[in-house]
């Protein structure tokens, strides 16, 4: 076979020029693709640790943060609603939180981190299916019992009540209490859902 009239140097360019072109080509999209393999900032984020700022919180108030999608919780309580809790023992499911839905360094009625027992920090979800039970602190409510209700949570999807250390009354859907995510507290005035407290 003859290479009359064939240039072998250009023809050894066009080889090595497509060659890298592809080769580039075949990188443009292997990064963009591995790349989708990282969680987007938005999904990092969404679980991330979120800071509240307490110190604005008066007695038998309560704020919502958002953590991981879900809300959150954060009620101050009164001395004598954290005293009262006692009383409703009889009519929760699980007043001393046997079911773990807390962390282990969360404890007692209180259901909270010891000394911060004015603080009460849940999610706002439902355990029977998910609904944001409402924050109804109005002790005495009728619609909720009358005198027997010294305030808490009630689910308007299916009837559930909570107290508030959000443990379940006997007799509603929901089968356990509400969750109590992991916190802690970075300041007296800080709190930072998402991070437990260190022992």
């Amino acid at each position: 076979m003859s290479n009359d009239g064939v240039n072998v140097g250009r023809r050894r360019f066009l080889t090595a020029a497509t060659s890298v072109v592809g080769a580039a080509g075949v990188v443009g999209v292997a990064v963009p693709f591995v790349g989708s393999w990282n969680p987007s900032a938005k999904a990092k984020a969404a679980g991330a640790p979120v800071k509240a700022n307490i110190s604005k919180l008066e007695p038998g108030q309560m704020i919502i943060v958002e953590w991981r999608g879900k809300p959150v919780y954060i009620v101050r309580r009164t001395p004598e609603t954290v005293a009262d809790l006692a009383k409703l023992n009889d009519r929760v499911r699980d007043p001393e939180s046997q079911e773990p839905q807390q962390p282990a360094y969360v404890q007692g009625l209180a259901r909270t981190i010891p000394g911060k027992e004015e603080f009460l920090i849940l999610l706002g979800l439902c355990t029977h299916l998910g609904c944001a039970p409402m924050y109804r602190p109005d002790v005495g409510a009728a619609d909720l019992g009358g005198s027997e209700w010294l305030g808490g949570f009630f689910c308007p999807c299916h009837g559930s009540k909570f107290d508030l250390a959000g443990r379940v009354f006997k007799g509603v859907p929901a089968p356990i209490n509400l969750q109590v995510p992991p916190h802690s507290y970075e300041s007296d005035t800080l709190v930072v859902v998402g991070v437990d407290q260190e022992a």
